[in-house]
């Protein structure tokens, strides 16, 4: 962790893949130009008069550093979470259905495979829900490659070395990933809690999961197959910026953060479960 006032008057960004801070000096710090060990820090305190560009936003990010602003000699904190509403009642909703696993945590859940198949299936097991929607996912992966001209040989993706899958399952990583960005956007609007999924349990943005989820079958895997096709007749693009630049255009283009705004809403609303309930 960086000491408060270490960073004030100067400019945090990225030099040679590293953060770096140039400072004016005139505070805490000495003028002069301080390179940043991102990869051993969990936080950045940027003091009075420091500013930050959006690499470096971007690397801390990956890095799970974060950065907050602060006043002199961090007697102040100034940096506010965007977009917040200025109440806790969907958070302590998202609470409450959770914590009643066999309860609301489940007509959430079912509520979920809903929006994503178009029905509400009558299981209340959620491994039986899983499989269903696995087996609908799977025909859905050969239905759009078809759609799109893509040999598609199975959905293979190993944690530890993922750029070994093949294109289309390259695309699929991308485009998840791009829209789990858009996910997480609307959790932190909501103010809800990203650790508490209803359907994804172990990570700790389970809920953007969850959330991203309900538009894998019109955004993510038709973005992908899109981007298979868009890499492959112009090589020089590439997968990744190829998928995220399409599920960009399809976020855009179809108003998606809004509408995952609205569902997360629906999704944690009890006063409609008799229209959810079969």
């Amino acid at each position: 962790m960086v000491r408060h006032g270490d960073l004030d008057r100067g400019r945090l960004s990225v030099e040679a893949g590293a953060l770096a801070f140039v400072c004016a000096g005139g505070g805490g710090t000495p003028a002069g130009a301080y390179a940043i060990p991102h990869q051993s820090i969990s936080l950045v305190l940027l003091g009075p008069g420091g500013s930050v560009t959006q690499d470096a936003l971007r690397l801390l990010a990956r890095h799970g550093a974060g950065l907050v602003a602060v006043g002199e000699d961090g007697v102040r904190l100034y940096t506010a979470p965007p977009l917040l509403p200025d109440t806790s009642a969907l958070a302590r909703r998202q609470v409450e259905l959770w914590s009643d696993a066999k309860g609301g945590r489940m007509r959430v859940a079912r509520r979920m495979y809903a929006m994503r198949l178009g029905e509400l299936l009558p299981h209340r097991d959620i491994s039986v829900l899983r499989g269903i929607e696995g087996a609908r996912v799977k025909e859905l992966y050969k239905i759009t490659a078809d759609r799109f001209g893509v040999a598609w040989n199975g959905r293979r993706y190993d944690r530890a070395n993922p750029n070994a899958a093949d294109l289309p399952n390259q695309a699929i990583n991308h485009a998840a990933s791009a829209v789990e960005g858009a996910a997480a956007i609307a959790v932190t609007a909501t103010a809800t809690i990203p650790q508490l999924g209803f359907i994804h349990e172990d990570s700790g943005q389970s809920f953007v999961l969850d959330v991203a989820d309900l538009h894998r079958d019109k955004v993510t895997i038709p973005a992908a197959f899109r981007a298979v096709k868009a890499a492959r007749a112009e090589p020089s693009l590439g997968i990744e910026r190829a998928a995220r630049r399409i599920v960009g255009a399809a976020l855009r283009r179809e108003g998606v953060i809004a509408g995952m705004i609205d569902q997360i809403k629906a999704l944690l609303d009890d006063s409609a479960q008799e229209t959810t309930k079969p």
